[in-house]
């Protein structure tokens, strides 16, 4: 049963338990059971799995999940003990040397790794690298180990029947191919971890062979030792020849270099930046004194201008523009005479003189400055080159003695280098198998069996097309059931009857008590009068049902008409042993009275009425007004009348009937009827607005009940008044 529907079974059940019985109208309004099934909430509207539900389905089924739990442990103990090849491990265990510590400590080919995680991982994929495990797979021949080559293996019959539907090509034996596949083999065998926080490596060969795990081990820590060196040599030489190869390049450039620094010099005047700033200096000095040369011809050609100007003025402004002392005392003396012209006029052609020479000596200053200036700017620029051409020389000189420094360094490493790594313990020949590990194998194999089990469970839990407890009978269809008969172990209906009278306080008995109990208190006014059993299909054990519960209400002391409504099988011969003459058609065509056609059976203590051959159809028959004119005349003389009528699902006589039936009874055989049976058979009523009173839950199995784990709904409350009863 799905999850939801199991909830609602519960809840269903619960609300059936607080429910007042003096109230039909309650059990009326219930919803029918498509309803109710139809109106379970999803799975996905619960915040919570019923975990007290799910419990109870795995311990119905216990047996299931034991049974698989026990085949899977077989199955593992047959795979570790028959079918599993056992394999053995070993461990060599490799030192680092994260120190970087060389004799001599050049770093030029190869550094060595640092002390981080990431560099001790790479060793480890180093470890695991197919060029490494090459070299195993050479130095162990290890192509040629079937082990190792699933080629070699002979080929089984699977392996045959599966290349051969997959098309397949035969297998490639070439000396390539074979070592790729040695390879591969030898690189699922091999672990290889870092003890954390250490510098140690742990290398784990897995073989059929405890003394191969080991040579294995050891020799994949020893090629990873050859190989590390051989790389650092490997790059050691290649960075000689590569140092070598440029420090003759750099050879050639320094020569060069100095060629064309030697080659300027010889072509250029420059000296130094001496001769240069020497040159500069003098260049200062000849612009001052062309400064001078320029003041001195403005003083010169001022003068002259003034002397010029006051010629023809009288002799003071002569004085004035002169401004010399003996041309002063000349006019002191004899006045503006002819001495005083006559100095006047050599005064004004020296100052002429003087300007003429000024402007030749500027002249003479300005073309030297030229000269000069020229002379620097070769001079500078001639000197720049030469510098320029002296720092290539001297560069090439420093990377040439780097190199070659490098060179010798790298020459002195070669056939110096230390093992990064050293073996810190030699693989040991294991003296028991690491696989198959059995613990393991039969704990998982236990956990599948459980898994499995709890799977078939649940799918047989869902699969369950029956009923097993009343409360899941109540809860689907919504109609209460008034008794839970257990099976009675008889061979024939009689012998049934029989038990039932010769051990009344047997629990089968004091059940069929409850259900008489339930059936006088099913109506809030007074007792039912005219009860009418059902059910939904043959062999549900209705007409045992129906006779042991007329006996019950005669037992009270009630007068009780029990009536075979079933005109086609006549069923009720196989419980009397009394002989019949006349029956129901007889009482219906009025060819007898009632109280002349009954049968007294001691055993039963109820009247019988008996149904009799005949060529009517049955259906007719009981939708005649004789019929009900016959049930009304009965009610007037007994207390109780109980009609035994077929199936619901085979005929339509148990629907004729209902409209006249006051209780509807309905037997459901106990993990046997399906819920679709059930349902149709209720719809039978519903759909001609009849309801199913109570239904009656027949030949329940306790054992199996306990069994499937519905023990609280039956068994557990037999065990308790197993006092009670004596069966």
């Amino acid at each position: 049963m799905p999850f939801a529907q199991l909830f609602v079974v519960v809840k269903l059940s619960i609300a059936l338990q607080n429910s007042d019985p003096k109230q039909p109208d309650a059990l009326m309004n219930r919803p029918t059971c498509f309803e109710a099934i139809q109106s379970a909430p999803k799975r996905s509207d619960y915040d919570v799995i019923d975990v007290g539900a799910l419990f109870k389905v795995f311990w119905r089924n216990k047996t299931i999940i034991g049974a698989a739990m026990i085949v899977f442990l077989v199955m593992g103990w047959i795979y570790v003990s028959s079918v599993a090849t056992p394999k053995f491990q070993a461990t060599s265990v490799l030192l680092l040397d994260t120190s970087g510590r060389q004799i001599v400590d050049l770093g030029v080919a190869l550094p060595g790794f640092g002390a981080d995680s990431h560099a001790i991982n790479t060793e480890v994929e180093i470890l695991k690298s197919r060029r490494l495990l090459q070299r195993v797979v050479r130095a162990e021949n290890l192509s040629e180990d079937p082990e190792f080559n699933p080629a070699l293996r002979p080929a089984g019959i699977a392996m045959r029947i599966r290349a051969f539907v997959a098309g397949q090509a035969p297998e490639d034996h070439t000396s390539a191919k074979s070592e790729e596949r040695a390879i591969n083999g030898l690189l699922h065998a091999m672990t290889a971890r870092n003890l954390p926080k250490t510098d140690v490596l742990q290398i784990t060969v897995q073989s059929e062979s405890p003394a191969k795990s080991a040579i294995l081990a050891d020799q994949i820590a020893a090629q990873y030792i050859r190989y590390k060196m051989d790389m650092r040599y490997e790059a050691t030489r290649e960075a000689s020849e590569w140092l070598s190869q440029r420090v003759a390049d750099l050879k050639l450039q320094l020569e060069q270099a100095e060629t064309k620094v030697a080659a300027f010099s010889s072509q250029t005047d420059v000296v130094s930046r001496e001769n240069v700033l020497m040159l500069e200096r003098q260049l200062k000095d000849m612009r001052a004194r062309l400064q001078s040369a320029q003041n001195d011809l403005s003083n010169a050609g001022a003068r002259s201008d003034r002397m010029n100007a006051a010629q023809s003025a009288d002799a003071s402004e002569m004085l004035i523009a002169a401004q010399d002392d003996r041309l002063t005392r000349i006019f002191q003396t004899e006045g503006q005479s002819k001495e005083f012209t006559r100095r006047y006029a050599t005064l004004l052609a020296r100052t002429d003189q003087n300007a003429m020479r000024a402007r030749a000596n500027i002249s003479t200053i300005e073309s030297s400055l030229g000269t000069l200036e020229n002379q620097i700017a070769v001079q500078s620029n001639d000197l720049i080159h030469l510098q320029q051409l002296a720092r290539d020389a001297e560069a090439n000189r420093l990377l040439y003695e780097h190199f070659l420094s490098r060179l010798k360094e790298a020459s002195a490493q070669e056939g110096i280098h230390q093992p990064e790594s050293r073996v810190l313990s030699n693989a040991v020949v294991p003296a028991t198998a690491s696989e198959p590990r059995v613990g393991i194998i039969l704990i998982v194999s236990a956990l599948a069996g459980l898994i499995v089990g709890s799977g078939g469970a649940l799918f047989l839990e869902a699969a369950q097309n029956n009923y097993r407890s009343a409360a899941e009978l109540e809860a689907e269809t919504s109609i209460p059931v008034m008794g839970q008969i257990p099976l009675i172990r008889a061979k024939t209906r009689e012998e049934a009857l029989k038990y039932l009278d010769e051990k009344p306080t047997s629990a089968a008995a004091e059940a069929v008590r409850n259900l008489r109990t339930s059936v006088l208190l099913s109506k809030f006014n007074e007792a039912p009068q005219v009860i009418m059993s059902t059910s939904s299909i043959p062999d549900e054990g209705k007409t045992t049902v129906t006779f042991a519960l007329a006996n019950n209400l005669v037992g009270l002391g009630k007068t009780v008409l029990l009536v075979e409504g079933d005109l086609r099988r006549l069923a009720f011969r196989q419980y009397l042993e009394t002989p019949v003459k006349r029956g129901l058609m007889s009482v219906l065509s009025k060819e007898a009275e009632l109280e002349d056609a009954v049968v007294k059976d001691q055993m039963v203590g109820a009247d019988i009425l008996l149904s009799e051959p005949s060529n009517v159809n049955a259906a007719d028959v009981l939708s005649s007004e004789s019929f009900e004119s016959f049930l009304e005349t009965a009610r007037t003389h007994y207390d109780h009348i109980i009609i035994d009528t077929p199936p619901a699902l085979i005929v339509p006589d148990a629907r004729i009937i209902s409209p006249l039936a006051d209780l509807i009874l309905l037997t459901v055989h106990w993990n046997s009827t399906t819920r679709g049976q059930v349902a149709d058979a209720i719809g039978m009523f519903t759909s001609i607005g009849q309801n199913v009173d109570g239904i009656v839950l027949n030949q329940i199995n306790v054992k199996m009940m306990s069994k499937y784990g519905y023990g609280n709904s039956y068994g557990a409350i037999n065990g308790l008044k197993s006092k009670y009863y004596t069966n």
